[in-house]
């Protein structure tokens, strides 16, 4: 039974949970790390991470997108950020850099953002950063919004693009417009021949309903990073995290039943800011995760200790600031895998994943995935 609560006359609402208000009960079997695999597979690409970056320019550059894909993980490109929009994206970063150091106005950053992302898309430079990822021999996935989706996937998918993923802070599966055609995500992923991964969602309605469309993954939340994202404060929108993406979870089993067995992935994207979260938001169903701020402690992110999201450059309502990430800096290699002399799980967060599953006897995500929750409060 769902867990509502009166909140004045003839109005309830439901108690949802996030990552922080739960924790994973370990069970009567351990095991060891070494013989524990996160390894995952999404369609025909398989991963040793479940790791796929949020599409930030700040910590996605086409270089990081390959470091990314040689560690194991998936680098998304966003494909209509700045390396698809300036010929030098160096000297786009210096001034958000400069900017940053220079004063102490936000929204001098976010104005300096929207300035940046004024210049038009070139597919040139597109083709560009997505040949330098091809190269590689990684796998090759950019971010698209569900208005330029249309739009910009032939010219993605003819310069390599192999997983596309639909991204917005939220999404349906038919997105409405006034004055072109609505994109009907149903019509316009059994037109494509790349596995497809759209979001965000927050309830086992939408969650349902995209997997409907035929997509091969949803994402669950919006990228939630206190002090950097304002999507709460801006729209009233919050995504508590452990709750939806059990529900995204719910929908992702009945689904498979309907289908008699189409599995769809989960990824969870946000209010992750430590290893133990990472574990939680697994514990609770997701298949991956989508990694945003916790990744700006690397040494090769573009945004050189800079956090933001694609929201930030929203021409009229931005939803995120450019907030300074970690005091601290690693080679993205030690952040994922250590070795970490830190204690509160900021490095070696897939090492300490590792440990989570092995603690509790798990060997794989799948089996991870039931292992017992409490709640704290």
């Amino acid at each position: 039974m769902r867990d509502l609560v009166e909140i004045g006359m003839g109005r309830t609402a439901r108690r949802a949970y996030d990552l922080d208000d739960i924790e994973i009960v370990p069970s009567r079997r351990t095991r060891s790390s070494k013989v524990v695999s996160t390894a995952w597979k999404i369609d025909a690409y398989q991963f040793d991470l479940p790791l796929v970056t949020h599409p930030t320019d700040a910590i996605v550059s086409p270089g990081t997108a390959v470091a990314v894909g040689e560690l194991g993980g998936l680098g998304v490109l966003n494909a209509e950020g700045l390396w698809a929009r300036h010929s030098n994206v160096e000297e786009a970063m210096f001034r958000i850099l400069r900017t940053a150091e220079d004063t102490d106005d936000p929204g001098a950053l976010v104005r300096l953002l929207q300035e940046l992302h004024s210049a038009p898309i070139r597919v040139d430079l597109l083709k560009d950063a997505i040949r330098t990822v091809r190269e590689a021999g990684v796998t090759v996935a950019a971010r698209v919004s569900p208005q330029h989706a249309a739009e910009l996937t032939p010219d993605l998918l003819a310069a390599g693009v192999e997983i596309l993923v639909v991204q917005g802070t939220m999404i349906s599966a038919e997105h409405v417009a006034r004055d072109d055609h609505p994109l009907n995500l149903k019509d316009f992923i059994a037109d494509l021949d790349v596995p497809v991964i759209a979001g965000g969602v927050a309830d086992y309605r939408t969650a349902m309903h995209l997997m409907r469309t035929g997509a091969a993954g949803v994402i669950v939340g919006h990228g939630y990073t206190p002090g950097v994202t304002s999507t709460d404060r801006v729209l009233g929108i919050g995504v508590p995290m452990a709750t939806a993406i059990i529900d995204a979870a719910a929908a992702r089993r009945d689904y498979l039943d309907e289908t008699g067995g189409r599995y769809v992935h989960v990824l969870a994207d946000g209010g992750m800011n430590a290893s133990g979260d990472i574990a939680k938001a697994i514990a609770c169903g997701a298949d991956a995760v989508m990694l945003g701020a916790p990744l700006a402690a690397a040494a090769e992110a573009p945004g050189q200790g800079l956090y933001w999201t694609a929201a930030a450059a929203h021409p009229s309502l931005p939803r995120s600031r450019v907030a300074a990430g970690p005091e601290y800096e690693v080679d993205l290699k030690t952040l994922l895998f250590g070795p970490s002399s830190d204690a509160e799980g900021v490095v070696n967060l897939f090492g300490a994943l590792r440990r989570a599953m092995a603690k509790t006897g798990y060997s794989d995500l799948k089996e991870f995935q039931k292992v017992n929750l409490t709640i704290r409060r």
